[in-house]
């Protein structure tokens, strides 16, 4: 199999039945053979408050969402790399860490991903439209590749896709997928989105897959959606607009390597990594 997927969904408070949506959507991949499946952003949680996430947050290897996830794993016979979920941090204040887990087709969980760039931002053009990641998610440090049946996947979350210099760290260390859960505003989604992930797709000679947030959620915020599909040349494969729903596309790493071997821009950098 040569399938990655990339879950595209809407995500609100409460815990279960955000688990109850996603399920389907793993089955639906699945039953369309991909070997890997990527959830979005915040799959399982989307609170009212910001604050709220510290009080799902649980901790690394036990809890009903990795429970879950390792028993999607396992029944598909697939890797799941799991968006992000709150997991509880060694923080004195109690923030917690945006993660990314992933788990291989035997259930086990054999990467975590802590998001390193925290999105404080004020959404230009948008007054009043304020967001502090930073405020109750402690940031990670590590960047973090991982094998999978279809290559070497390199982890990243949202905005960590306007900082390139951790997508050569990611290649340097042998990522031929960069994947990209998230969960866009709108007004950022429509200026830069797709611009942003087929630069990295160019610059790195590697397939993109980002999984997306869609709509609008119960605390009101829109999140922007477009769940793609990108090949190594900076192609869209296959997208998703809005909606609940599944992206798959078809990874073939031969043609990868004879891009990076043709156009050898990766061979060809002298500054950094």
């Amino acid at each position: 199999m040569s399938v990655f997927a990339a879950v595209q969904m809407t995500s609100g408070p409460e815990v279960a039945a955000n688990l109850a949506t996603v399920g389907p959507l793993i089955d639906r991949a699945a039953e369309q053979g991909a070997a890997v499946v990527l959830l979005p952003e915040n799959f399982n949680f989307i609170g009212r408050r910001d604050i709220d996430k510290r009080d799902v947050a649980e901790t690394l290897g036990d809890g009903p969402t990795q429970a879950f996830l390792a028993a999607a794993a396992q029944r598909h016979g697939i890797t799941i790399i799991a968006g992000t979920q709150p997991l509880r941090s060694e923080a004195a204040d109690g923030r917690v860490t945006n993660s990314t887990l992933v788990y291989d087709r035997s259930g086990q969980c054999i990467a975590r991903y802590d998001k390193i760039h925290l999105f404080d931002v004020d959404v230009p053009g948008k007054p009043g439209e304020t967001y502090r990641e930073s405020s109750h998610v402690a940031p990670g440090s590590a960047v973090v590749t991982v094998d999978t049946p279809l290559g070497r996947v390199g982890l990243s979350v949202c905005y960590d896709m306007r900082f390139p210099e951790l997508y050569r760290r990611l290649v340097s260390a042998g990522a031929e997928i960069l994947v990209m859960p998230a969960a866009f505003t709108v007004p950022t989604g429509r200026a830069h989105w797709e611009t942003l992930l087929r630069a990295r797709a160019i610059e790195n000679l590697s397939y993109v897959f980002a999984a997306a947030q869609s709509g609008v959620h119960p605390n009101g915020r829109e999140t922007y959606g477009d769940t793609i599909a990108i090949d190594p040349w900076g192609r869209v494969l296959k997208r998703l607009p809005r909606g609940n729903g599944v992206v798959t596309a078809h990874v073939d790493l031969e043609e990868l390597r004879r891009i990076r071997a043709e156009f050898p821009a990766l061979t060809n950098r002298v500054l950094g990594a």
